[in-house]
C-alpha cells in the first residue's frame, strides 16, 4: 500500500479544504533534499491536522506541532487521538505572525497550502518563520501558484475565480524565489520547483463533492488549468 492510499478515507468534502493536501505533502517530502530531518517538526497552518498525521506516520518525526489559526486545537486533538498519535502530535491554536516557540527549536518547518495567505509580504519569512528553525534545518513549503502571469481573457477569468485581492496570493516560482533570496541573502540555500501532482490533486478535490470543488472545476475547465500550478519551496538555514 502506498503512503497516499492509507489516507483515502480523508479524501472527502468533510476533510479536504482544497486540492488534495496529502498529494502535495507526499511530493514535498519525496522530492526533499536527502539531509532533511523531521525529528521536531512544526506543521504550520495544519488545518484539520491531517498533514500532521501524515508527517508523524511517514517521516522520522518524533514530535509534530500541529499549529493553526482557524481550526481549534481541541478539534484537532480529537483527530489526533483517533489516529493514536496523541503522544507525538501537539495541537496548538495560534497565529503564524506571533508564534510562541523558542528560536532555533525545529529541525523542520512544513507548510502545506497555507503560507501564501500570510507570506507574500517581504520580511515575513526572515522575521517570522526562519528564526524558529535550527541551523542546517529546513523550511519546506508547498503552495498554489502560477506558471505565468495571466493576460487578457485569462486574467479576467483568474481574477473572477480568485475574487479580488486573493489574486495577489498567487505568484510564479520565479517570484517566490526572488522574494526569499532578497530576504535571506547568504543566510539560506533556496530551491524552488514546480510540483508534478497538479492533475491528481485537483481531481481528488473535484471528486470530494465539496461545493467549492465544483466551482473550481468549472473555472479550470474554462482555461485556468493552463496557468495554475503548485510550487515546492525548500529553504535550508545556513
Amino acid at each position: 500500500m502506498s503512503n497516499i492510499e492509507k489516507y483515502r478515507q480523508y479524501f472527502t468534502k468533510d476533510y479536504l479544504m482544497g486540492p488534495n493536501s496529502f498529494r502535495l505533502l507526499d511530493e514535498l517530502i519525496r522530492r526533499k533534499p536527502s539531509e532533511v530531518r523531521f525529528h521536531r517538526t512544526l506543521d504550520l497552518g495544519c488545518g484539520f491536522a491531517l498533514t500532521s498525521l501524515f508527517i508523524a506516520n511517514e517521516t522520522d518525526a518524533d514530535y509534530v506541532y500541529a499549529y493553526d489559526l482557524w481550526i481549534s486545537a481541541s478539534d484537532n486533538y480529537q483527530r489526533i487521538r483517533e489516529g493514536h498519535l496523541e503522544d507525538r502530535i501537539i495541537p496548538i491554536h495560534g497565529d503564524a505572525m506571533d508564534m510562541p516557540f523558542a528560536h532555533d527549536y525545529f529541525d523542520a518547518i512544513v507548510s502545506v497550502d497555507a503560507y501564501h495567505y500570510f507570506g507574500c509580504r517581504e520580511g515575513v519569512f526572515a522575521e517570522k518563520i526562519l528564526p524558529f528553525v535550527k541551523k542546517s534545518g529546513y523550511v519546506m513549503i508547498t503552495i498554489p501558484g502560477l506558471k505565468e502571469q495571466p493576460q487578457g481573457e485569462l486574467k479576467q477569468l483568474f481574477e473572477t475565480w480568485a475574487e479580488g485581492d486573493d489574486a495577489q496570493l498567487f505568484q510564479t516560482a520565479a517570484w517566490w524565489e526572488a522574494l526569499l533570496k532578497n530576504e535571506c541573502g547568504e543566510t539560506c540555500d533556496i530551491t524552488v520547483k514546480e510540483a508534478e501532482c497538479f492533475d491528481i490533486a485537483w481531481q481528488e478535490w473535484f471528486d470530494s463533492g465539496h461545493e467549492y470543488g465544483a466551482r473550481d472545476q468549472e473555472f479550470l475547465r474554462k482555461g485556468l488549468d493552463k496557468i495554475l500550478n503548485f510550487i515546492l519551496i525548500y529553504v535550508r538555514k545556513n
